[in-house]
């Protein structure tokens, strides 16, 4: 009978997650995760197929996080300018998370609408919240999710990889410009119409 696992997996998802918040993914080693459990590398291999699983789970743990992090804003008015500066906020807290979970390559993805089932359960909370409190169809939420979301993702990103140092203030008037632009254009009607493509000098 083979010996009973000194950890169970989630133990040592649990002890990944908190060396990549302080560390980094590319501290996420079996040997750096063994030392960290207080073992050797080999009670990682007994239970997972390779640190390729590993890390899926630890993206998982930290997309969880994120998402009980940001949970809050559906308490507030307007809630889906909360969930952005709830992701802000947390790529200044969690930095080493938000790079895990956000700014990682990704080879299979060549648009916004492949990532998208990847963003978790908030993502689709907040396209019912933006129909629900702006009036919008499914198709014209996901427009305007899909717009701010990528404002807010480049946001974060600075703020996650140290560029900039935005004050709450700032943040909360860069998305309310950001949000009340993108709605005042879906609202126009002008979201379907064909847009002109910029002509080389001489064409």
């Amino acid at each position: 009978m083979p010996p009973k696992p000194k950890f169970t997996k989630e133990q040592i998802v649990a002890a990944a997650l908190e060396l990549v918040s302080q560390q980094g993914v590319d501290a996420l080693t079996a040997r750096e995760l063994g030392a960290r459990l207080g073992s050797s590398a080999r009670p990682v291999f007994t239970l997972f197929s390779g640190m390729e699983e590993v890390r899926s789970q630890v993206r998982q743990a930290a997309l969880a996080r994120f998402e009980s992090f940001a949970e809050k804003a559906i308490h507030y008015q307007p809630a889906f300018k909360q969930f952005g500066m709830q992701m802000i906020l947390f790529a200044m807290d969690e930095p080493k998370l938000y790079q895990l979970i956000w700014m990682s390559e990704n080879q299979q993805a060549r648009c916004f609408e492949d990532i998208f089932p990847e963003l978790g359960d908030t993502a689709r909370v907040c396209i019912q919240v933006i129909c629900r409190d702006y009036g919008l169809t499914e198709a014209e939420a996901m427009a305007l999710f899909k717009q701010i979301w990528i404002f807010t993702f480049g946001l974060g990103a600075l703020c996650a990889a140290k560029v900039c140092h935005f004050s709450f203030e700032e943040i909360n008037q860069l998305l309310g410009l950001e949000f009340m632009s993108m709605l005042a254009f879906i609202k126009s009607g002008r979201l379907n119409q064909p847009t002109p493509v910029p002509q080389r000098d001489g064409q």
